[in-house]
């Protein structure tokens, strides 16, 4: 499973057009990916500040959104001022998702779209969770 959370401080006034491409794309995220598991947008207590929690069955499940056109062909970069997508590893007795796996592999048999985003999104796994999730089972 892959498990992130991004957070988002919008441009001033951005708030309607970004929620409106927040509705379109969650739709489509939940119509079209058979991979999805939470695919949700929330507004933060901070002014034009949003969060979204994704969580996927696994990294190419993740890479899949990304390069979905009704995702990566948006405008979203156009309404931050600030943004930042972060890995999230779910404590189990205390979640109902399981440990992130937070690396993908660059594979010739996927595009450079695709093979850009591996790049871009995958992270070792931090080394402070290892031993907490070790003490999970």
């Amino acid at each position: 499973m892959s498990t992130l959370l991004a957070k988002a401080k919008l441009k001033p006034e951005f708030e309607d057009f970004f929620e409106d491409i927040a509705r379109k794309v969650f739709r489509s995220t939940h119509d079209n990916e058979s991979a999805v598991i939470r695919y949700e947008y929330f507004r933060g207590t901070d002014e034009r500040t949003y969060y979204v929690l994704l969580s996927f069955e696994n990294f190419d499940g993740f890479m899949t959104h990304q390069v979905a056109d009704y995702h990566h062909n948006v405008d979203f970069m156009d309404c931050f001022e600030e943004f930042r997508l972060e890995w999230l590893d779910p404590i189990k007795g205390a979640s109902p998702l399981v440990e992130s796996e937070t690396e993908g592999t660059v594979d010739s048999a996927h595009d450079d779209r695709w093979n850009q985003y591996v790049r871009n999104h995958s992270e070792t796994t931090p080394e402070w969770w290892l031993p907490l999730r070790a003490g999970d089972s």
